[in-house]
């Protein structure tokens, strides 16, 4: 796969409806797209292993004990505590060569893993951290991918929210802490990581990559343009930075004065 086709991949994607996003596909092609060196089938196998072995498991234990046994017992995934900031750990190949990763890169897998197997698992937009929510008989409940899909207890979903920095009102609703997130938004937050990690360290041409596919994969956003146009400024190609903004513009009403303000400063660079 080339980077070309990895974005004919994440534009189809983009199309697709949320029920029917390609979660697994669509993040393999947005690690080709960062390196195409990069081999597909290693992530396809990887997946492959986890739902035989949920498959097994499920029939014999809980969904949620199933599910952290195939995937960090029998799978070996869990979080990088050493070398966090290593960018492999964003990158859905590269976790399934080294077992760790990110809580959205694990996640991923926790994620396809589960709904091949017939079980309710959602993503959770978790401030600071990303978990899953996963449907029981006894009632929704939330798990760390991060730490070997443990289960998270209401009172330290709590902790963790007021630690984020959340008002208490808000660090008790444990609806809103665990509301279920799309697979798209799943994806799209992994890109927004990457784009933050490589603007923080100066690597514009990285961050613009992530950008163009947190675009891809929400067309109607006009937010990815505006990270683009950032990113492309970084790189000195204001020309490409004025499209990106144009393009911003034409996505969304609310969008348009803003990003009329940073093309009309990018352009009075150019003179």
């Amino acid at each position: 796969m080339t980077r070309e086709d990895a974005e004919t991949a994440l534009s189809e994607a983009g199309r697709a409806p949320d029920a029917d996003f390609p979660l697994l596909e669509a993040a393999i092609a947005c690690a080709v797209h960062e390196d195409p060196g990069r081999d597909p089938d290693v992530a396809r196998s990887f997946a492959r292993r986890g739902v035989e072995r949920l498959s097994e498991r499920l029939a014999k234990e809980s969904p949620e004990e199933a599910l952290a046994e195939a995937m960090a017992g029998d799978l070996g995934l869990g979080g990088d505590l050493f070398t966090y900031e290593h960018p492999d750990n964003a990158c859905v190949v590269a976790v399934a060569e080294r077992r760790k990763g990110l809580p959205v890169a694990l996640g991923v897998y926790y994620l396809h893993v589960a709904r091949k197997c017939g079980l309710t698992v959602k993503g959770v937009d978790f401030p600071g951290h990303f978990l899953l929510r996963i449907e029981t008989a006894e009632g929704p409940l939330a798990l760390d991918p991060f730490s070997e899909g443990r289960v998270v207890l209401p009172s330290e979903l709590t902790r963790r929210a007021l630690h984020a920095g959340l008002t208490p009102n808000v660090a008790d609703r444990l609806d809103r802490l665990m509301a279920p997130a799309s697979e798209r938004a799943v994806l799209i937050r992994l890109q927004n990581n990457i784009f933050a990690r490589a603007s923080a360290a100066g690597d514009y041409a990285s961050a613009e990559r992530a950008a163009v596919r947190r675009a891809l994969l929400d067309p109607a956003d006009h937010r990815p343009w505006l990270d683009v146009a950032s990113a492309r400024e970084g790189q000195g190609a204001l020309a490409g930075a004025l499209q990106a903004l144009a393009h911003a513009s034409t996505l969304d009403g609310g969008a348009a004065l803003a990003a009329r303000a940073q093309r009309e400063r990018v352009r009075l660079r150019l003179n």
